[in-house]
């Protein structure tokens, strides 16, 4: 017959042995083997990225912008008169 882990699921035995100081070690360990697998982009990739946000950027601002004024002309047009 095989042993069931009857405390919570895999790997509980392990996490619940270390201590204080072990725990930051696997995080910090943990943290470490994720950033490996990070892919940073290149140059022409970075490049075309941050054109793209600015472009988005600056789109939404002049949009925003345009709605802005156009609200402010209807309202003083609606109390004020003129």
């Amino acid at each position: 017959m095989s042993e069931v882990n009857t405390r919570g699921g895999a790997g509980h035995d392990t996490a619940t042995r270390r201590g204080f100081f072990g725990r930051i070690a696997l995080f910090v360990a943990q943290v470490l083997d994720e950033l490996r697998k990070v892919v940073r982009p290149t140059r022409e990739e970075l490049i075309t990225y941050t054109t793209v946000v600015m472009v988005f950027v600056i789109a939404v601002m002049l949009f925003v912008a345009a709605l802005d004024y156009g609200i402010g002309k209807l309202v003083f047009w609606a109390f004020a008169g003129s």
